[in-house]
């Protein structure tokens, strides 16, 4: 099968979202199925399996490696059809292979010294010679934990644990950890058939520990299915699959250029709508955007960019027509919400009292840098002090948990202007009475994060009893004087998202202190306005979400068709009662985030790693980049939490994945 031929049959299957992927995976079918590369008369598997049993006869003499009675014998009911020239074999009758380790991190003398690259499965880079490591250990970890010489470059590797089948060939001399083995073919020809189509086959077939988490075992990796082509015709299936993998990288660079032209032109389409000078040019810029709107809307990504464009415009006051404009300013409206407050003052006592007190004192100090961007004339900045009723931030502690109880707002809790109350920790009522002793919260108030992540917001749902969690704020206002959607937006749109960032602080993980806060200006157009621009953009994100529903629907139709014309191809198909047994493939996807950093005597291994990686990661690559098994992990993660050393991360969980 040439490239022009490849071309030809298979383009349409590249244009489908993730085709690109499905043409790789086509490739490893036909090529471990014997359909890639013609077979040859004469040509049989038989004498090449001799020569491999008996060099695996005689390392197992030797006691290079111990023969494993577990091994499968008879391939019964065999995957997909494969050429008379060929035979299904065990992984283990091919080659042998071991497992890595970890030295403990509690050994300060064992890490980082230089002396060794260690690799875990975060350095692995699938298809690739790997020669740099996060990470190495010392000459007395070699000694005391290996006990034995690295791993030689050149040798093959391939993780079984969270992700596996990642294949890469070492540059260098190194050691690795105990979720990656390193693989010794017994016929080097092997070598470049494994590297190039192992991913072919179910690395996960008949794996009852995969149904626990994505991890092989040596058993099940000893009895994958391998189909072996004779010897000769191993290397015109290398070739073929390095020429059609090639033209893939060619089709992948070619959508990316396509996708970079249309976030190019989509940018600057959306810029001129929120950068219109004119009623003009605002006109131009939304019939260009309704021309184009087949190219320039063509994504989730892209819509979620419209959205932003559209949230940008409405903060520059030019949603609104003429007859939209009210009579008043936004200045007399933070006049009038100043007068509020000091009359609200006046009214109540105690706690309360001292929150307006405190408020006010802050506003008459605050020295404020107003933003460039143009606002109608009758428009103003305000922070978030000016606007608010009354800022109160949280009580920066760890609350003490109960099964059943008040909802507990962390900043896992709020995303994309809502607040997700289905998995919230919960806290009991003399625990909530004292966290909310400056302000309890109440439905319509705002909550802000400042912290991992910082700037997302949501409104207080109706009927829902909630505190502030930790690094999240309140911001209550007055709701005949500033509506609090129209603050919310604000605080979604782009434009304010660039702000607070530059006013951020921190090296490693952004975050804005209470102040920093307080300070965060949004545009300020009288109430009427405010309730208009809401209404308009409520409207144009109905719009939106439809024409996200359309294209979610059209892109899983051409996946669908893409899939059809690999399995017609193939001839492999999976049934539903096939993938309902499958176990899936899954990922830790908690975020963890370095909260204090540990002084050099204290023993924090998983804080160390995350002050090298910039103060954040997955749980996953923290654990890949940790090694040991997962229950010492969450046991070592559960002890550096409570030390304050990293931050509460979410509840730990699983979630699928797309194969490959």
């Amino acid at each position: 099968m040439d490239a022009q031929r490849f071309l030809a049959e298979f383009g349409h299957i590249a244009n489908a979202p993730g085709g690109v992927s499905q043409l790789r995976a086509l490739i490893l079918n036909l090529a471990v199925s014997g359909k890639l590369v013609p077979q040859q008369l004469g040509e049989s598997s038989n004498s090449f399996i001799e020569k491999v049993e008996r060099e695996r006869a005689k390392q197992i003499q030797l006691g290079a490696f111990k023969k494993n009675k577990k091994l499968l014998e008879d391939v019964i009911n065999p995957p997909w059809q494969i050429p008379s020239s060929w035979k299904w074999v065990r992984l283990a009758e091919l080659c042998s292979f071991s497992a890595g380790r970890t030295p403990s991190r509690k050994e300060g003398k064992y890490w980082n010294t230089g002396n060794y690259p260690w690799f875990s499965i975060a350095d692995l880079v699938h298809g690739a010679v790997i020669h740099h490591s996060s990470e190495s250990i010392s000459q007395v970890a070699r000694d005391e934990v290996f006990k034995s010489a690295p791993v030689e470059a050149g040798t093959l590797l391939m993780s079984f644990k969270l992700s596996i089948g990642k294949l890469s060939v070492l540059g260098v001399d190194a050691y690795h950890n105990e979720a990656i083995i390193a693989i010794y073919p017994f016929a080097t020809i092997l070598k470049d058939y494994f590297f190039k189509c192992l991913n072919g086959f179910d690395l996960n077939a008949g794996n009852k520990a995969a149904i626990k988490g994505n991890t092989l075992n040596q058993d099940s990796i000893s009895n994958i299915l391998v189909a072996l082509p004779p010897e000769e015709e191993i290397p015109r299936i290398v070739a073929k699959v390095d020429e059609l993998m090639a033209l893939c990288d060619q089709m992948e660079a070619q959508q990316k250029d396509q996708q970079t032209l249309r976030s190019l032109t989509r940018t600057t389409v959306f810029r001129s709508l929120s950068e219109a000078q004119s009623p003009k040019e605002l006109s131009d810029a939304w019939l260009r955007v309704q021309r184009e709107a087949t190219e320039l809307l063509d994504s989730p990504e892209s819509i979620t960019s419209y959205k932003g464009a559209i949230l940008d415009l409405a903060m520059s006051g030019q949603l609104l027509k003429p007859q939209d404009k009210a009579s008043t300013t936004g200045k007399a409206l933070l006049e009038t919400i100043l007068s509020a407050r000091i009359a609200w003052s006046k009214k109540v006592e105690g706690q309360e009292q001292k929150e307006t007190q405190t408020m006010l004192k802050k506003i008459r100090t605050q020295k404020l840098n107003l933003p460039e961007s143009t606002l109608p004339e009758h428009w103003t900045w305000g922070s978030f002090l000016q606007i608010a009723q009354a800022v109160v931030d949280c009580h920066n502690k760890t609350a003490p948990y109960v099964s059943n109880g008040i909802h507990l707002i962390r900043t896992t809790d709020i995303r994309n202007g809502r607040m997700d109350l289905k998995n919230t920790r919960k806290i009991s009522e003399e625990t909530y009475a004292f966290w909310s002793r400056r302000m309890p919260p109440k439905s319509g108030d705002v909550f802000f994060t400042r912290e991992a992540p910082m700037g997302e917001a949501a409104i207080v749902p109706e009927g829902d009893k909630v505190c502030l969690g930790q690094r999240t704020m309140l911001v209550r206002l007055f709701p005949e004087y500033f509506n609090n959607q129209f603050l919310l937006y604000a605080i979604q749109s782009p434009s304010f998202q660039l702000r607070m960032v530059e006013g951020a602080i921190g090296m490693t993980v952004k975050h804005l202190r209470v102040g920093g806060v307080e300070d965060l200006l949004v545009p300020v157009p009288p109430k009427s306005e405010q309730d208009r621009i809401v209404e308009l953009i409520d409207q144009l994100f109905e719009r939106c979400d439809q024409l996200a529903m359309q294209l979610e629907k059209k892109l899983t139709l051409a996946s669908n068709l893409a899939k059809a014309g690999v399995e017609a191809i193939t001839g492999i198909r999976n049934e539903e009662e096939e993938e309902a047994l499958k176990p899936p493939k899954t990922e830790l996807i908690a975020k963890l985030r370095l909260a204090n950093s540990p002084n050099n005597k204290e023993q924090a291994p998983l804080a160390a790693i995350l002050a090298r990686h910039q103060g954040e990661m997955s749980a996953g690559d923290l654990w890949q980049r940790y090694g040991g098994e997962i229950d010492a992990f969450y046991a070592q993660l559960k002890q550096e939490v409570g030390k304050g050393w990293i931050a509460e991360p979410a509840i730990a969980e699983m979630r699928e994945t797309e194969a490959g």
